[in-house]
């Protein structure tokens, strides 16, 4: 990149470019340098997501790769955690229901590139901190917090990643720049447009306005109207200085990113959530391990306080650890009478499935462990699990926007903590409970006061017809924008 360099026309310092320049020769040399090298693709049906969703994987091929199936679109995305593979799941979801074939395009399972191993380097780091914030609390507040609050935020950060994610073009080389590209994580659109891919729609997560998500060049879909005028006027990116503003056409309000099949019957679920209540059958709670597996001992303590409830059948509780058995292992450590309990311990994709239907015709109890090595099958169980549930306990990451009632605990990041604000202002989730013991008090609130949970699905009903919900609809429609 020669200077001078610029960001939606705000000039960057040539220091800063300097020093992005340095890393990514620091990276090339760490990691190897493929910048030269001719990748090529191979399409491969996924045994869970082709039968569910018609996706279909992108991975590492011998020879020149074009698309077998008809209109095609291109999900790029990487882990970081589970949140990126959620949207991209909802978006592939809306994808087929519009009538397009997606393509699963995940960065770091291209093993062998340079630019895979330099993701899976920072998501690395970023687990682990992620970690260790909910274990040491002076890390968390003096540099965790932050960093993703703060750090991320500056313009800055954005000009080094758009150096850094020129590394990551070379996997780039059999996509026809014709074929719709929308990325779930900034890096995936960022090498997007350095490849030369025409229409690119970057997917931005989260409801705090943060220079990291920009991928100039794209089009930029939001959540919420808040982190849209945020973006839009690149506020906070370079502490108090006003910057010059995003086009009208770079960014764009979508809505809420849910899966098509929760969206076509988010009004037959919330009826039965709201018939469960009538009827003072028992409430389901469904708990989930974020992809860090950061929760576990929190969600551990909130446990203990339903045993009773649990044991009189007045709660069902199911638990997802996603893939990570550390975190199964360190449940029964921290609640010795787990065991008493006799949960039933569900990791075959079969057996999650047999839980549903046992779950939709009304005859389930006690204790529900669900542990899938596959990631695919640890995100998506939360999905399928969703439907058969009346209260989702989460840290208030993506899964703050998903149609049903919420009860968030405690963030992993400063940057979270806009997702509980704008769901419990919208009515249809609690606010943060940043400790265990205001988690409880939220948790006995939710299951013996009527009331509150009855409001939280009309809550859902109401937002259901405005079409918040749509949001990975019209960010797919986004696609059809783009000028070629």
């Amino acid at each position: 990149m020669n200077e001078p360099f610029k960001i939606f026309d705000n000039p960057i310092k040539q220091t800063v470019i300097k020093k992005a320049l340095n890393q990514k020769k620091k990276y090339l040399k760490k990691y190897g340098n493929d910048l030269h090298t001719i990748y090529h693709l191979k399409e491969t049906p996924h045994a869970l997501l082709t039968p569910a969703l018609g996706i279909y994987l992108l991975e590492e091929g011998e020879c020149q790769w074009e698309a077998k199936q008809t209109n095609p679109i291109i999900i790029g995305n990487i882990r970081m955690g589970y949140g990126h593979y959620r949207i991209s799941l909802a978006l592939a979801s809306c994808a087929r229901a519009s009538g397009y074939t997606p393509y699963w395009f995940d960065l770091p399972s291209f093993k062998s590139t340079t630019g895979a191993k330099i993701i899976t380097h920072l998501n690395s780091l970023y687990s682990l901190g992620s970690r260790w914030s909910q274990k040491y609390s002076v890390f968390n507040r003096f540099y965790w917090e932050p960093l993703n609050y703060e750090g991320f935020k500056k313009l800055s950060y954005n000009a080094s990643d758009q150096v850094m994610s020129t590394c990551f073009t070379p996997i780039y080389h059999d996509l026809d720049p014709n074929i719709p590209f929308i990325a779930t994580h900034v890096w995936p659109a960022q090498a997007a447009i350095h490849a030369g891919i025409k229409k690119v729609v970057n997917v931005i997560p989260d409801n705090w306005p943060m220079a990291l998500h920009l991928a100039q060049g794209s089009i930029h879909t939001t959540q919420t109207y808040s982190a849209t005028i945020g973006y839009k006027l690149l506020r906070g990116f370079d502490g108090n200085k006003i910057l010059k503003p995003m086009k009208d056409e770079d960014i764009t309000f979508c809505g809420h990113y849910v899966d098509h099949e929760l969206v076509e019957n988010l009004v037959h679920d919330s009826m039965r959530r709201l018939n469960r209540i009538n009827d003072k059958r028992a409430k389901r709670i469904l708990m989930t391990i974020g992809g860090a597996g950061a929760q576990g001992h929190f969600y551990a303590k909130m446990i203990q306080e339903l045993l009773p409830k649990i044991q009189s059948e007045e709660v069902v509780l199911f638990i997802n650890v996603g893939d990570h058995h550390h975190v199964l292992t360190q449940l029964f450590k921290d609640i010795p009478q787990l065991n008493e309990m006799k949960p039933t311990l569900h990791q075959a994709w079969s057996s999650t499935l047999d839980c549903v239907k046992e779950a939709n015709n009304d005859h389930i109890k006690g204790i529900h462990l669900f542990y899938h090595e596959d990631i695919m099958e640890a995100v998506y169980s939360t999905n399928i699990l969703m439907r058969e549930s009346d209260i989702l306990v989460t840290k208030p990451s993506e899964l703050s926007f998903y149609p049903i009632p919420k009860c968030f605990v405690k963030r992993v990041g400063g940057h979270e903590m806009w997702g509980a604000i704008h769901s419990s202002e919208l009515g249809d989730g609690s606010m943060e409970c940043d400790s265990i013991e205001s988690a409880n008090q939220m948790m006995k609130y939710l299951l013996e006061d009527n009331t509150a949970l009855r409001q939280m699905n009309e809550r859902i009903l109401e937002l259901h017809n405005q079409k918040l919900y749509h949001g990975a609809y019209k960010a797919i429609q986004s696609c059809g924008k783009i000028k070629e």
